[in-house]
């Protein structure tokens, strides 16, 4: 409370003093009545442990710039408090729809730099609205005029205002034990009573411009009266009138929502617990809504009186409603004496607070070119704040900050790499004849790794980087597998790309399509919806870019009349291992051999299965997966017919290290080490024939494999 309260009555008579001098006591009074209504509401309800609410510096700068605009306008005395109260209500309610629909976890992540400037807007602002209070002049003396003409000052305020500044930057050196605007206020209000001394005038409180005056500008009866007739009036409102405020109190909601779960942020990591953000919002809200609905001043969970409060061993939510119950009975006891607290002494400490809001480590973003633009727009949110107004600072910095977001998605390449059909493969092992046809015309195919946002931003570069192969390759795949984003531009794009490759009667192949983007939006069901993948359309999705590689590869093999029919049981002889081997060394290994039948589905050998079969594929296809540890399992290869697999364990006799599992139904010819051991002490040139004929296709295949990684290293 002794945080807290000081400075809500400095921000309730800087909002009111905007509207007239004579107001200061009533700002006094609505700055005590919102930190000891937000304290009793916002704790009880929004469940934050530790957390002090009170009107803030947001607060202040936005009311205050509000109230400008509105008496600039023409607007009375009367309309003016009213729409200051209205506009507090607004911002209370924002908050609380803002809890209805869960939006307490985004608005923590408004971009740093709109923040940054913000506040730093909002302190300049506060120190050029007290600098004429600082200084003594009176009300109505425009701030550049004030400073440098001397003759408008009154020497008793900057005294005062001087003494109060210096006691807050030096109290703390002095002693924590004692808030520091606690000591500040003391020491203004002690040398603005030594100057009474010598000059009797500031001992009266009548026609005293120099102090706070009778709180509720006569009493609380007049307040009360007053807030009275605001409710009276409401009635009257126009439209016009109720449109002028909705920016303002979207804008005030918002700022004090930050401010509060930044607070909130800072506290969770102090005290490792862990803070409901939507809780909260709904806490803040009902209390500025009750508040504003009893003249306080809106406010948020505040960091200086919050680390108080913790540094002095405040552990519920007790210590925050306990400084709502203080503050209460500070205004009832010492209301008296609030009414002798000097404006200067006030101004002091809000520079004071002004100064602190600045955030001067920005300037080191000057030093990267990486950050400069961010330093921009920090500079420009400052510069609207203090010459257009905060609220129009703050649409300002928001802007800026999506058009950077944008700068910085359309600044990186969303094609992550491209190859040629014939520079990487699929996972399925392929014969000799075969790879050699698809090296020769696997460039009908082009594959290309997106990444990133496709959005209207990058929709046209990724147009720019298809374009070109759209004229040349049969087959284009899109491996999807690292995007993060797709919007209707984008899908416009795809489409327009669907269109050309349709025209030459080629095909649009989407791989590894995300299941659910982060947006939690699916994106296949999205492509459907944008007319990409309905059965009529010439595209095609494969689960993994290898599996539409595989597919794209059959079709060439195909064209080439190379493919062969997969029902066919090839004879010993047909097989790649075995092929210019005489008639009579074939007869002799398939008596070693056992020949089984797998149905599609069935596992073969699974890992760690004990073993030392080398398996011949007769007729069909079996795929080689890898078990991983979260339940999924990875596509290490497919083989067809006339190759073979299992030639680790046959070699080395250890366990098996992958599943082999029939992809179709398939005819497999099994030759154990064992019975390869006693063939070859029987037939040498034979089992050497062997050898060298495994080791032939494992080089093969070894060499194929490091092409492809120097395509992908590329």
């Amino acid at each position: 409370m002794l945080v807290a309260l000081p400075s809500a009555i400095a921000f309730g008579v800087t909002i009111y003093s905007t509207l007239d001098v004579s107001q200061a006591a009533q700002g006094a009074l609505a700055g005590i009545l919102g930190a000891t209504t937000l304290g009793l509401i916002a704790p009880a309800i929004g469940g934050t442990r530790r957390l002090i609410s009170a009107p803030c510096a947001p607060a202040a700068a936005v009311l205050a710039a509000f109230a400008i605009e509105v008496t600039a306008g023409g607007a009375g005395l009367a309309t003016a408090l009213l729409l200051l109260t209205v506009v507090g209500l607004l911002a209370g309610l924002i908050q609380m729809a803002m809890a209805a629909v869960r939006l307490g976890t985004l608005i923590r992540f408004v971009p740093y730099p709109v923040v940054s400037g913000y506040l730093s807007g909002v302190g300049l602002v506060i120190i050029t609205s007290q600098a004429p209070t600082f200084l003594g002049v009176e009300r109505g003396v425009h701030f550049w005029e004030a400073l440098v003409t001397p003759a408008f000052w009154r020497w008793q305020g900057f005294v005062v205002g001087a003494v109060t500044t210096a006691s807050m930057f030096l109290a703390p050196r002095v002693t924590k034990a004692v808030p520091a605007p606690i000591l500040a206020l003391a020491a203004g209000v002690a040398v603005y009573f030594a100057l009474g001394l010598a000059d009797p005038t500031l001992l009266s409180l009548a026609g005293n411009g120099f102090v706070v005056g009778l709180l509720g500008g006569g009493g609380a009866g007049g307040f009360l009266d007053g807030l009275i007739g605001r409710w009276a009036s409401i009635t009257d409102l126009s439209l016009a009138q109720i449109k002028a405020m909705a920016f303002p109190a979207l804008t005030l909601a918002i700022l004090l929502s930050i401010d509060t779960l930044k607070t909130c942020v800072v506290l969770d990591a102090l005290t490792r617990s862990r803070h409901d953000s939507n809780r909260e919002l709904l806490g803040q809200g009902l209390g500025n809504l009750a508040s504003a609905a009893i003249g306080g001043i809106p406010g948020a969970g505040t960091m200086g009186a919050t680390l108080v409060n913790l540094s002095s061993g405040g552990e519920t939510r007790l210590s925050g409603v306990a400084e709502g119950v203080f503050s209460l009975i500070a205004f009832l006891v010492l209301g008296p004496f609030i009414a002798w607290v000097p404006l200067s002494a006030l101004a002091g400490i809000l520079i004071v607070v002004g100064i602190r809001m600045i955030d001067v480590q920005v300037i080191h973003y000057l030093k990267s070119r990486e950050t400069i633009l961010d330093f921009a727009v920090i500079v420009a949110v400052v510069i609207f704040a203090l010459s257009v107004s905060l609220i129009v600072a703050s649409g300002v910095g928001v802007v800026l900050a999506i058009l950077l977001f944008i700068r910085e998605q359309v600044g990186g390449s969303v094609v992550r790499r491209k190859f040629l059909g014939n520079e990487v493969s699929s996972n399925r092992v392929r014969l000799r004849e075969e790879r050699d046809l698809l090296q020769e015309r696997g460039d009908q195919a082009v594959v290309f790794e997106l990444q990133g946002s496709l959005f209207f931003g990058t929709a046209n570069q990724l147009y720019l980087a298809i374009e070109p192969e759209l004229a040349k390759r049969r087959y284009l795949i899109l491996d999807m597998r690292r995007v993060q984003t797709v919007d209707v531009t984008a899908g416009h794009v795809l489409d327009q790309i669907k269109d050309r490759l349709a025209e030459r009667n080629c095909m649009l192949i989407f791989s590894d399509v995300p299941k659910h983007l982060p947006s939690g939006r699916d994106m296949s069901q999205y492509f459907d919806e944008l007319g990409l993948v309905r059965p009529e359309s010439p595209v095609r999705l494969f689960a993994e870019v290898h599996e539409a590689i595989e597919w794209v590869e059959d079709r060439i093999i195909e064209d080439a009349k190379l493919a062969r029919d997969q029902e066919t049981l090839l004879e010993l002889r047909e097989l790649e291992l075995f092929k210019g081997r005489k008639a009579e060394t074939l007869a002799a290994l398939e008596l070693c051999m056992e020949t089984k039948i797998y149905r599609a589905g069935e596992k073969i050998v699974g890992v760690g299965d004990v073993g030392d079969e080398l398996f011949l594929i007769r007729q069909g296809l079996v795929r080689i997966m890898l078990p991983l540890a979260d339940g999924r399992s990875r596509h290490l290869g497919t083989f067809g017919r006339g190759a073979f697999f299992g030639e680790m364990s046959f070699l080395d006799g250890e366990a098996r290290s992958a599943d082999a599992i029939a992809y179709t139904d398939a005819t497999i010819a099994m030759l154990s080490r064992k019975r390869f051991d006693e063939l070859a002490d029987e037939h040498r040139k034979v089992a050497l024939n062997l050898m060298e004929g495994i080791a032939s296709v494992l080089a093969g295949r070894l060499r194929h494999t490091n092409s492809e990684l120097r395509t992908l290293e590329s």
